[in-house]
């Protein structure tokens, strides 16, 4: 496996290839990550993950500075799944200049849910992810459905920009107990990955009156956001959209449940599809 540092150098071993896949990460891998690099192995003629840490999808009171970099633990866990290229610029490599032109995803997909509680979020992932498409070369990209609106902003993107990538989505990862993986677990104290279970716990009881035919949507977030609130938890949103544009579902919809609470310190999110 390489440790690649720079575009140059990256554009020089990728030479030989004609189909790259991708996985894009922030690094502080943990076994979701690694099952879409499995995924991506088959379908490329080389498996590149890029680990960065990307500032402008921050806002100024999140986690930018303390969101952990463990690129020799990252390492090894990519050699051992199979990673080929491990792309992991500095901010100074990936922007050399201040990055004044920006990717705006249409604020009906990217200002509601995620977008509206974290303004400007997906500007950032969509001009990272843009940049890193472009420098990896890449013609297969994978990313984890656990983060299900960015997964559907960067397919469109993708789509409309006719870029000649297949994006595809890895299904969310869980420990034993349901719990969705997530870097960010590593913030929660043991005690409070047991109390991070009643967010799945809330989504699976939500899919499941829905799949028994209940169709009061408000209520069943209402009682969601309720639940999460008696348990000490500060959710954001608790929503039943519609998987195509994750607006409101008519009732023969595919649909999916969606939820951002914050447990202590620790902002979590998760999904399910119905």
């Amino acid at each position: 496996m390489q440790l690649i540092h720079t575009i140059s150098e990256l554009r020089e071993a990728l030479r030989q290839y004609r189909h790259p896949a991708v996985v894009p990460t922030m690094g502080n891998l943990h076994a979701g990550h690694l099952a879409l690099v499995r995924q991506a192995k088959p379908l490329g003629d080389v498996t590149i993950s890029t680990i960065f840490v990307n500032r402008l999808q921050f806002a100024p009171h999140e986690d930018f500075d303390t969101y952990p970099r463990t690129l020799e633990a990252d390492c090894e866990h990519l050699e051992a799944a199979g990673c080929d290229i491990v792309f992991a610029p500095a901010e100074a490599e990936l922007y050399p200049q201040a990055q004044t032109f920006k990717v705006h995803p249409p604020t009906e997909l990217a200002d509601i849910l995620e977008g509206h509680f974290r303004p400007g979020f997906f500007i950032g992932v969509c001009t990272v992810v843009m940049k890193l498409l472009a420098v990896t070369q890449a013609r297969t990209a994978l990313f984890g459905k656990k983060d299900y609106q960015q997964l559907m902003v960067i397919r469109n993107m993708v789509k409309q920009f006719a870029l000649p990538i297949e994006v595809i989505g890895g299904e969310t990862q869980r420990n034993d107990a349901g719990l969705a993986l997530s870097s960010r677990n590593g913030y929660l104290t043991p005690a409070q990955r047991e109390e991070a279970l009643l967010l799945s716990r809330t989504l699976r009881h939500i899919a499941e009156a829905v799949r028994h035919g209940e169709t009061d949507l408000a209520r069943l977030e209402q009682e969601g956001m309720h639940a999460l609130r008696a348990a000490g938890w500060l959710p954001d949103y608790v929503a039943v959209r519609r998987q195509s544009d994750l607006h409101a579902p008519q009732p023969h919809d595919a649909k999916v449940v969606l939820a951002a609470a914050r447990l202590g310190t620790t902002r979590l999110i998760d999904n399910l599809e119905i």
